[in-house]
């Protein structure tokens, strides 16, 4: 992109959790989606880590939001404001006359509704986008992830993110049977809050909640040799606000997110419910494919493999499966353009 470039080309996977950002097929930024405001001016302050630092520790001038519920826009301003701030960073160290327009690819939840499709639509366009493609998560994961999308044959992929699971049966350039549940990543973190709260009596913040998940979670209660070692979590008691030192293993982990791990299980039998039979006998050959940040959740390829039969994969990157598929579909947008809204 050079001095006299005015459109620049991005994708993004625009993520509950982590806003991912692909330009000229690199991963530019890869950030929390967080966006610290000023109260009284409403004025971006910071965004992305930064502004994850200042979760939860801010004073009465600031607000730090996370634009994004359950994979939906749920504060429009603000997810306006992250998406700039994001783009900026792309550009930063560039020479451009002005803002650059963009040609924008976004990853959206294949369960979004119209009026969602139209705000995720509308926040990109006020923030410089002049072309703006949406294309379905579970399809965008199956393209990055290397599957052939177009081909007469059915492959099964199960996106975990931070607020919902996609889970989608692809064939011929389509989604055949889909099920999208408002069940993920932040649902295991308040399961862990809760339990903490209850069993231990300590109060846990949802990031030191996110940090249990990530060292000592567990989709199942036996792991043999790839157990990890305890966590120590610190924070006051809950009646005595005195500090407490509390060491967790990963089985209590394993316990207390049983109920939110089995929905999943569940959305995945619904899907394959739905599913033609020859497709069906090509997902029992190919076997079901896992990503987004979920996926990386200890066992649960095993816990799932044992549950429905069928071999789950995870996908070899696949926190950024989805914004890969993204701009892979955004070089070819004319191949890929009937995957497109």
């Amino acid at each position: 992109m050079g001095f006299f470039s005015f459109i620049q080309e991005i994708a993004m996977d625009l993520g509950t959790a982590n806003t991912i950002i692909i330009s000229d097929d690199k991963i530019v930024v890869d950030e929390p989606s967080v966006v610290a405001l000023d109260r009284r001016t409403d004025k971006m302050i910071a965004v992305g880590e930064r502004a994850k630092m200042m979760y939860e520790k801010t004073h009465e001038n600031i607000r730090t939001i996370r634009p994004l519920r359950d994979g939906v826009i749920a504060d429009f301003s603000a997810c306006e404001q992250m998406m700039r701030g994001l783009i900026k960073m792309v550009h930063s160290g560039r020479r451009f006359f002005g803002s650059p327009s963009l040609r924008m690819v976004i990853g959206v939840p294949s369960g979004s509704t119209e009026v969602e499709l139209r705000a995720v639509r509308d926040s990109a366009e006020h923030a410089d986008g002049r072309d703006v493609y949406l294309i379905f998560e579970p399809m965008a994961a199956a393209i990055g992830i290397g599957i052939d999308v177009e081909a007469p044959e059915g492959n099964m992929i199960v996106d975990i993110g931070g607020g919902s699971t996609e889970i989608a049966v692809i064939s011929l350039g389509g989604i055949v049977s889909n099920n999208s549940i408002r069940v993920a990543g932040d649902e295991l973190t308040s399961d862990i809050q809760e339990y903490m709260s209850r069993q231990h009596n300590v109060k846990v913040s949802e990031r030191m909640a996110e940090r249990i998940k990530i060292n000592v979670g567990s989709a199942l209660t036996d792991l043999g040799d790839e157990a990890p070692e305890d966590y120590v979590v610190h924070g006051p008691n809950r009646i005595t606000a005195l500090p407490m030192e509390v060491p967790v293993c990963y089985q209590e982990i394993a316990h207390c997110i049983d109920k939110t791990v089995a929905k999943i299980e569940n959305a995945v039998l619904s899907a394959l419910e739905a599913t033609p039979p020859e497709l069906y006998a090509d997902i029992v050959k190919n076997g079901i494919f896992l990503t987004g940040g979920g996926a990386l959740l200890r066992g649960l390829d095993k816990r799932l493999t044992d549950k429905i039969n069928i071999q789950f994969h995870i996908a070899e990157d696949p926190l950024h499966s989805v914004a890969k598929g993204a701009g892979i579909a955004l070089k070819n947008v004319d191949r890929f353009s009937f995957l497109m809204r």
